[in-house]
């Protein structure tokens, strides 16, 4: 689960890590009012509006403006509240649609009072799966995107791998405020940033933390200027208070249905739709669609109760689609039988009347001779196959 800007800063002022302060605005007004309150507790009168959307690159898109008076704030805030925001990271890239800004971050100006003195750092944790570890990753080069640093400089990204039986230990975080040259109170105060940052991490059950920049202030404070958050959905029932958070409104709206019927479900770009049960499958099911000439149009996993309501539901959402040609059913028949799979998919057939795509079911496993019956007998224009291959040849065929 994403969360937006404003969110992540909560969670890591919770843990003690030092952030810059703001407040969400929805309107204009409350903007204003923000701007006033943030002005009379900093003394300063510059302020930063922050476009609050699930994507980074909002200030390349015109979504992160300063404001140097409420002149300023009014106008910043008027032009950013309800635009289309495009940035290389929302749906389509910055040729897409782009995505409506509801709420903006009325900010502090952390980089007062002194921007010379100022220094930006690129700090993230996320898990390595393939060390199954964690690891911080970090780099004196902040502000920018951390691809591009890599792919350019790569002796300036770092490398912290963290033993999840140990934790993050205190030598470790003095090693990552080394290798960033600092010195002094930024140092200390570094140490303990990133400290607080990873009990954040593991606090909140996240996959991802990526504070960029991270900011030495004129005052050498470590700052979280701006963050971005991903919680892991497996572990909400351990965090109600966070699972509210979810705006479902940044989500897709075709995801988010799957998840009201308990499918799981990811949109791609490809033409075949895939309906299975288990993620392995659907991994499968996914390699074989494009080894036949095809791309898979998504992800969706029925799990293990494939009745006629629950495979309605995954007809129509896939169907929603206008870019899919063709249905590939691929059910295993291990937990669930075979036939009552067959027969939900005849009974959601009839009850949906015309699908407009070739649908071809691939059923294995408990009964699925009787499965394969009950679909050749329905007299419906569905075509089915037993072995996988045979199920790809035909998807191959359909889009011929």
């Amino acid at each position: 689960m994403n969360l937006h800007e404003y969110q992540g800063k909560e969670i890591l002022a919770s843990y003690g890590v030092k952030i810059q302060k703001g407040k969400i605005a929805t309107t204009v007004e409350e903007a204003v009012a923000a701007y006033g309150d943030i002005v009379e507790d900093s003394g300063n009168d510059v302020v930063v509006v922050k476009a609050q959307i699930h994507a980074g690159g909002r200030g390349k898109g015109g979504g992160v403006k300063l404001a140097k008076n409420e002149k300023e704030l009014r106008e910043h805030a008027g032009n950013i509240l309800g635009m289309m925001l495009k940035t290389p990271q929302t749906p389509g890239g910055i040729e897409g649609p782009g995505k409506l800004v509801r709420k903006i971050l009325i900010a502090e100006d952390s980089y007062a009072p002194d921007f010379d003195a100022c220094k930006e750092y690129y700090v993230s944790i996320l898990m390595d799966r393939e060390r199954r570890q964690n690891v911080v990753i970090y780099s004196t080069e902040g502000g920018m995107n951390i691809e591009e640093v890599a792919e350019a400089t790569p002796h300036l990204v770092f490398k912290e791998y963290i033993d999840p039986t140990l934790g993050m230990l205190p030598f470790q975080s003095r090693k990552i405020a080394f290798n960033l040259g600092l010195s002094g109170s930024a140092f200390k105060d570094m140490v303990k940033f990133i400290t607080n940052l990873y009990k954040a991490f593991v606090g909140s059950d996240a996959s991802l933390f990526e504070i960029n920049p991270c900011l030495k202030s004129a005052n050498d404070e470590i700052i979280a200027v701006d963050t971005k958050v991903s919680l892991d959905d497996n572990a909400l029932f351990r965090h109600p208070d966070l699972a509210v958070m979810r705006d479902v409104l940044e989500e897709d709206p075709t995801e988010v249905e799957a998840k009201e019927y308990g499918l799981n479900y990811v949109n791609l770009d490809g033409n075949v739709g895939c309906m299975v049960n288990g993620a392995g499958l659907a991994m499968a099911t996914m390699d074989i669609i494009k080894l036949s000439g095809g791309a898979p149009a998504n992800f969706l996993d029925v799990g293990g109760t494939a009745d006629a309501a629950r495979v309605e539901s995954a007809f129509r959402i896939i169907l929603k689609d206008p870019a899919v040609k063709a249905i590939l059913i691929n059910i295993f028949g291990g937990i669930v039988r075979c036939d009552r799979v067959a027969q939900g998919i005849v009974d959601a057939y009839k009850s949906m009347g015309n699908i407009r795509v070739p649908i071809i079911v691939r059923l294995q496993g408990t009964n699925a001779e009787i499965a394969k019956k009950l679909i050749d007998e329905s007299g419906l224009e569905v075509r089915s196959a037993i072995l996988l291959q045979e199920a790809a040849d035909l998807v191959s065929e359909v889009l011929a």
